[in-house]
C-alpha cells in the first residue's frame, strides 16, 4: 500500500511538472486561451514570438512582440465562415523588409509633426524626417521597430498579451525616458481591446495608436464598405498632409459620413482635400468627450455581413484608404496588396499637435499617467 501511494505520488508530481511546463506556452484565460511560437529573429539577432489569443466562439488574434504588430485576426461572417481580415505578412522577414505600418503599435507620436519639429517649454525639438518634409509615428524606428518584453495574462475579460518598452530620453529626438505599457484583451464578445499606459520623467509629447489595415471582406478592394464616422468636422490639411489649424465642418463634403455610406461613393470626387490625400487621409473630430470611451465608428461589409465597430477615448480618429498600396507588396496567402485594398481607423490625437496649441494638449509630464483604450469590436448580420 505504502509503495502504491508513492508511485501515485510520484506521478501527481510529474503531472504537475507536464501542466506548469505547458503554461510557458500556452495558457487559458476563462472561456479563452493563448500561447505563443517563434516567429523569426530581428536583424540583429533578437528572438521574436508571435502570441495567438483565442476566445470560446473561435475569435482569434496574433500579436507579435515585434512593434507591437496585430498580424491577424480571424472572425466570421453571417455564415460562421471565418476569415483574416486585416493586411499583414505570413513572416517576420517581410515585416522587417518593407511594411507601411501592417498592424502597427504606433508612437511615441502617431502621425506627422511638421518639419520634424515642435517647441515644449520654450526648447525646440529635431525629430527625424521621414515622410517628405515631416516626422511620422515616431521617426525612422518608432515603436513598431523595436522588441517588446511580452507577458502573458489571464483576466475576466479574457486572455491577454501585455507588451512593455522603455523610450530612453532622446530617442528618435524626443525629450524623457518613457515607459510604454500596452495590453491587448481578446473579450468574450468578440472584441480586440488595446489598452495603453505611459509614464515620463520629463515633460514630453506622446499620441500611442494601433494601425492595422483593415478588408472586411478579405479580398479585393474596400470601396463598397459601408462608414459611418461619428464625427462633424475634419481638420483639413496642406499639401504635405499638415493640419492647417482650421476645424472644417464635413456637411456638404465627402468627409461626410454620420450617415453610414460607402467608402467609394465620393473618394474619388473634385474636392481639393481629396486629392491632397489621393483619397482620405484624414483626422476626424469625433463628436463625444474626449477622454471618455465612445463610438468612433461603424463599418459594415455587405457582401461577409461582418460589422467593426471601434470605441476609442481619443478625441480623434485618422481615416486612410490604403492611398499608397501599389501591387508591390505580396502579403499573407500571395495576396498582392492593390491601391485601397484596405483601411484604416486610427484613434488618436489629432496630428501635428505640438505646433497648434488650439488642438487638445498632447503633453505629459512626470507624475502624471498618459491613458488610451481603442476597441475593435466584430460581429456579423
Amino acid at each position: 500500500m505504502q509503495m502504491m501511494i508513492g508511485n501515485l505520488t510520484i506521478l501527481a508530481a510529474a503531472l504537475s511538472a507536464v501542466a506548469l511546463a505547458g503554461c510557458a506556452s500556452a495558457g487559458k484565460s476563462g472561456e479563452g486561451q493563448i500561447s505563443k511560437a517563434p516567429f523569426g529573429k530581428t536583424r540583429d539577432g533578437t528572438p521574436v514570438d508571435l502570441y495567438t489569443l483565442r476566445n470560446a466562439h473561435g475569435v482569434e488574434a496574433q500579436i507579435c512582440n515585434y512593434g507591437g504588430l496585430v498580424t491577424s485576426i480571424k472572425v466570421p461572417d453571417r455564415n460562421g465562415n471565418f476569415g483574416d481580415v486585416v493586411l499583414g505578412y505570413d513572416n517576420l522577414d517581410d515585416y522587417l523588409k518593407s511594411s507601411p505600418f501592417f498592424g502597427a503599435m504606433v508612437g511615441r507620436y502617431g502621425n506627422r509633426i511638421a518639419k520634424g519639429k515642435f517647441t515644449l517649454n520654450g526648447v525646440i525639438y529635431t525629430l527625424p524626417v521621414n515622410n517628405g518634409p515631416n516626422c511620422l509615428h515616431g521617426g525612422i524606428k518608432g515603436f513598431d521597430k523595436v522588441v517588446w518584453q511580452a507577458k502573458s495574462l489571464a483576466t475576466p475579460d479574457g486572455p491577454a498579451l501585455e507588451l512593455n518598452y522603455v523610450s530612453p530620453d532622446g530617442e528618435e529626438g524626443f525629450p524623457g525616458t518613457l515607459k510604454v505599457t500596452a495590453v491587448y484583451t481578446l473579450t468574450s464578445d468578440d472584441a480586440l481591446r488595446l489598452d495603453y499606459t505611459a509614464t515620463t520623467d520629463k515633460d514630453t509629447v506622446i499620441n500611442l495608436t494601433q494601425h492595422s489595415y483593415f478588408n472586411l471582406a478579405g479580398k479585393g478592394d474596400v470601396l463598397g464598405h459601408q462608414m459611418y464616422l461619428n464625427a462633424s468636422q475634419f481638420t483639413p490639411v496642406d499639401s504635405t498632409l499638415i493640419p492647417t489649424g482650421e476645424l472644417r465642418s464635413v456637411a456638404g463634403t465627402p468627409f461626410d459620413f454620420r450617415q453610414p455610406t460607402t467608402i467609394g461613393a465620393h473618394i474619388n470626387d473634385n474636392d481639393e482635400q481629396i486629392k491632397i490625400g489621393n483619397g482620405y487621409d484624414h483626422n476626424f473630430v469625433l463628436d463625444k468627450p474626449a477622454g471618455k470611451l465612445g463610438l468612433v465608428a461603424r463599418v459594415t461589409e455587405p457582401t461577409t455581413g461582418r460589422v467593426l465597430e471601434v470605441l476609442s477615448t481619443e478625441p480623434g480618429v485618422q481615416f486612410y484608404t490604403g492611398n499608397f498600396l501599389d501591387g508591390s507588396l505580396t502579403g499573407k496567402g500571395g495576396w498582392k496588396y492593390q491601391f485601397r485594398n484596405g483601411f484604416c481607423l486610427e484613434a488618436q490625437h489629432y496630428p501635428d499637435s505640438p505646433n497648434h496649441p488650439k488642438f487638445p494638449s498632447t503633453v505629459l509630464k512626470p507624475g502624471e499617467v498618459y491613458r488610451n483604450t481603442i476597441i475593435f469590436k466584430f460581429s456579423a448580420k
